[in-house]
């Protein structure tokens, strides 16, 4: 038997993140993940396979599109999706591969197989059951399904199934307008897909800002998916290798069907919790099945702690990352802090959309003063230049104060330019301090500023 400082259940962003910040603070560490490889979700069968897949079909996009003004002469590349899955598997593996070489350079030490907690200070993994003075919980999240939707994950297909498709299919069903949905949605779309959206809202992205998403609706529609709006799906049925969606449109009952060779369920994920024994342990569970924590990710059995998509909070990797170091802080007797204020959220569509703070949404329900900086990336000479020139920055700030309070950017490199907006946040910077600072042209990042100076006298290009 094994005794360590801290034992972590799942090798996700969360865990793994975790059991090197804990490795760092001198701890005696091991991390538990019953997958053959490291990575959780994320780095297996969700964010970096599915970013490999985006980045070959836009690059696909490109030679059909803009290659020929630029004067690259020729024709376009076919694909050969063998290959593209191929290329998709090495992303994976390198990556993979990276957190292994990260265990070994801090000696955390990998058990491997599923993992259960037999009583408080103890974990099972396999026939072994080691000691630890303190559990982390990272044990992620899978997806979610609907009543009459089954899942086979050839026909009718997760995230999981939609990165391994035998073939590209001639017809897509996507069941779900969020980012997994429309991030997937719009690489089939770009191989030839023809892609139908079916969502149950009135709107795509739900809590996005209500002027992004009609955007980025246009946007999408224009790169060719169809959506079907207020739409309730009743259930799919799968027959000669074709699949059925039945739903409701919401405004009036009326029923319908689509027809499509493969279907992605995308409605959202919930936490993976079964099999670790918190409901013997008495491990107090949210209606939602999230593993309830105080402030600093304990739950209400000593030693036992959670993290990432097991507990409250958006669902996203990094968020996990900065619980997974702040819950290895606080064992290791420091007291670190999360901003869940500044948490920054992507879709890697083209053009990429992110957000961080408020939205006009929220502000509007708080009866909040605000002011809007607005810059459109045609202003923009780099994005013109590449071809990138739809989209824009917004900037919301405190009327009074000038404090930023939320930015939404649908556009080029929109996940990267979010940064420079969260770090002025964190420092509750106003929008003048971003105004002020000297970014380099041509950039994208003027756009950021000039959307700033948007909030006060004007942007200087628009």
């Amino acid at each position: 038997m094994a005794s360590y400082d801290v034992i972590i259940i799942g090798s996700g962003p969360g865990g793994y993140v975790s059991a090197i910040r804990c490795a760092q603070l001198g701890l005696k560490v091991a991390c538990v993940e019953g997958r053959d490889t490291l990575g959780g979700t994320c780095l297996n069968v969700g964010c970096i396979p599915s970013k490999a897949l985006l980045h070959a079909t836009e690059m696909l996009h490109e030679s059909q599109h803009n290659f020929a003004e630029m004067g690259l002469k020729g024709k376009a590349p076919s694909v050969d999706w063998k290959q593209m899955l191929a290329y998709k598997d090495k992303t994976i593996s390198q990556n993979t591969g990276g957190i292994e070489f990260l265990f070994k350079k801090n000696k955390v030490d990998w058990l491997k197989g599923w993992g259960s907690i037999p009583e408080a200070g103890k974990v099972k993994v396999g026939d072994e059951v080691h000691e630890a003075k303190n559990i982390v919980v990272a044990t992620g999240s899978e997806s979610s399904s609907l009543p009459g939707v089954e899942v086979d994950e050839k026909v009718v297909v997760t995230s999981t199934g939609a990165l391994e498709l035998g073939k590209v299919p001639k017809s897509l069903v996507v069941i779900g307008a969020g980012v997994i949905g429309l991030e997937l949605g719009s690489v089939y779309a770009r191989l030839g897909s023809e892609v139908t959206v079916v969502e149950f809202m009135d709107a795509i992205t739900p809590g996005q800002d209500g002027e992004i998403a009609k955007t980025f609706q246009k946007m999408l529609k224009k790169q060719g998916l169809t959506f079907v709006m207020g739409a309730a799906v009743q259930g799919t049925t799968v027959k000669n290798n074709k699949a059925t969606v039945t739903y409701k449109l919401r405004k009036d009952d009326s029923e319908a069907t689509l027809t499509a060779d493969a279907v992605l369920v995308a409605t959202g994920r919930k936490p993976c919790t079964d099999g670790l024994g918190l409901e013997a342990l008495g491990v107090e569970m949210s209606d939602r099945g999230q593993i309830k924590t105080d402030a600093h990710y304990a739950t209400n059995i000593k030693g036992i702690y959670a993290i990432g998509d097991a507990i409250a909070g958006p669902m996203l990797a990094h968020k996990a990352e900065d619980e997974g170091m702040a819950v290895a802080e606080g064992i290791a007797g420091q007291k670190p802090h999360v901003n869940y204020g500044v948490i920054p959220g992507v879709i890697y569509t083209h053009p990429e959309v992110a957000s961080v703070g408020e939205t006009e949404e929220t502000l509007k329900e708080q009866g909040r003063a605000y002011k809007v900086g607005k810059f459109s990336f045609m202003g923009n000479a780099r994005a013109k230049a590449n071809f990138s020139g739809d989209g824009f920055v917004k900037i919301l700030t405190d009327k009074a104060t000038d404090r930023i309070l939320g930015a939404h950017i649908i556009g080029p490199m929109a996940g990267d330019l979010i940064h420079e907006v969260c770090v002025a946040m964190e420092f509750g910077a106003a929008a003048e301090d971003l105004a002020r600072t000297c970014h380099a042209h041509p950039t994208y990042s003027e756009a950021v500023r000039e959307a700033a100076l948007a909030c006060g006298d004007g942007a200087i290009h628009m």
